[in-house]
């Protein structure tokens, strides 16, 4: 097997030259010409499945369903990011005209567009080779947007990570985009050192907490700090009411087990804690559902080593039991565990810290009140799940408003694995959850994090962009506020 080169210093200086020197005419294109060059990568990528997914399984461990529905996710988001083009309103232009008798003064001409913020640099991550990898979110939403990208290769799927990039890079240049829309380097000190280039104007990322945060702190450190759109961390709890266990108590443990073992536990939706009520009576059941799954290889043997030492961490705790002991050899069985509130809280320092596998916690809770004060112990997640039955509004409601506080998404009566990709998703929450809770890196709000606001203030017709010109050649919706 070849083994990929990472970026010499030069190439990546020559890359990030590129970049800057595409920004300013990528970014000019109007929405329409770039949804079709967005739309050129989807079918390049779809054309190229039965090359791509027999790749990704050799150096992923993934299974070949898996990876197809992957891909099919990665084309479905690009072509989704193409529609929010052609619809022109992710642009948000404001025309707001002088007004002489405006009630604090006289008003000027003012308009108000959203542009590209510039080359951004992205970081694929290691568990969605394709979904949050090369052709990702990240890199769809930065395309869309009109800024060039520079991917900073994942070391856990190189080839697949240079073969994607290198059909994304022809699909583009073929449907028309400049020189330098996009770039795919490899090296853990090339995306270091890319961070810092004042060439890079904004920068996202998926994968651990440490990680993420050294690279955070690099972009803040910078003699001009940018946006880091960091995805790091998250337990993603879920509670029960004592009513929800018992009107269908084995159809939450077998959802729970499904949704914590599935993809071995490598996805950042996995709930790693289920609050049950001390008299739940379902251990049984996990017991049984936990030991019927089947094992898998971890991604890579980082992680494996990484989920190795955080299992043992975490069931070395005093007062934490073990249901199912699982297996980390040559391929990994859920480990299911069980404890209470006041054993969580004692050593939270280590059982509120994400397990990346085919781990979970079981936390019992003997009132109301102790599991609202369980669910105000968290830092900030991705997701928070309440399973509730009609009778218990109250208790339902207070623990909702205490997880709206500490997650991005809010589910009732479901399991987070699964994320849609859709207008209305949030993936994304406080921190540790991710760098910025106010964006989304799922979903076509995704786009925003690309784009930065300008207002124009009595500048002529002749001199304002497209979207802010009285003719509106780009035909995009416009809010126009006139006097009255």
């Amino acid at each position: 097997m070849t083994e990929i080169p990472d970026t010499t210093p030069a190439e990546l200086e020559t890359a990030l030259q590129r970049a800057a020197d595409a920004a300013e005419a990528f970014g000019a294109q109007s929405p329409a010409t770039r949804a079709g060059q967005v739309r050129a990568v989807a079918d390049a990528l779809d054309a190229a499945a039965g090359e791509l997914i027999p790749l990704a399984m050799e150096e992923s461990r993934l299974s070949e369903g898996r990876l197809t529905g992957e891909l099919k996710r990665t084309t479905f988001q690009l072509r989704l990011f193409a529609d929010v083009l052609d619809d022109g309103g992710y642009l948000q232009a404001t025309v707001d005209s002088a007004d002489p008798d405006f009630p604090l003064g006289a008003k000027p001409d003012l308009r108000r567009v959203l542009v590209p913020v510039g080359p951004v640099l992205v970081f694929a991550a290691s568990n969605f080779p394709f979904a949050f990898s090369v052709a990702g979110g990240d890199t769809a939403s930065a395309l869309a947007a009109g800024c060039p990208v520079v991917l900073k290769a994942h070391p856990g799927h190189p080839r697949l990570s240079v073969r994607t990039g290198e059909i994304i890079t022809k699909a583009l240049a073929q449907s028309g985009a400049p020189d330098g829309a996009f770039q795919v380097v490899l090296g853990f000190e090339t995306g270091t050192v890319a961070l810092r280039d004042p060439r890079i104007k904004a920068a996202a990322f998926t994968g651990s907490v440490p990680a993420g945060r050294a690279l955070f702190d690099i972009a803040n450190s910078r003699p001009s700090p940018i946006p880091f759109f960091g995805e790091l961390g998250s337990l993603n709890p879920v509670f029960a009411t004592p009513n929800a266990v018992r009107a269908r108590g084995e159809e939450i443990a077998k959802g729970y087990v499904t949704s914590y073992s599935g993809n071995a536990g490598q996805l950042c939706t996995k709930p790693g804690l289920l609050f049950l009520p001390a008299d739940h009576g379902l251990d049984e059941v996990l017991t049984a559902e936990s030991k019927a799954v089947a094992a898998h290889r971890l991604l890579n043997d980082r992680l494996h080593e990484g989920y190795c030492s955080r299992r043992a961490a975490v069931t070395e705790v005093p007062g934490v039991r073990v249901l199912v002991e699982g297996s980390v050899d040559d391929g990994a069985t859920p480990t299911l565990l069980s404890t209470d509130v006041d054993t969580l809280l004692e050593h939270r320092e280590t059982l509120l810290e994400e397990v990346f596998g085919p781990l979970s916690i079981v936390v019992t809770y003997s009132s109301e009140d102790e599991a609202r004060r369980a669910a105000e112990a968290f830092d900030g997640n991705l997701t928070a799940t309440v399973h509730a039955e009609d009778d218990d509004a109250e208790f339902a409601a207070s623990l909702v408003r205490r997880l709206r506080d500490r997650a991005g998404r809010v589910l009732f009566n479901g399991w987070p694995t699964g994320v849609a990709v859709s207008p209305a998703m949030q993936h994304g929450g406080p921190y540790p959850a991710t760098t910025d809770a106010r964006f989304t890196s799922v979903g076509t709000a995704a786009i925003d994090r690309f784009l930065r606001p300008v207002t124009y203030q009595n500048v002529p017709q002749a001199l304002l962009p497209e979207p802010l010109r009285d003719d509106n050649p780009w035909g995009v919706p416009q809010t126009r506020h006139t006097p009255k």
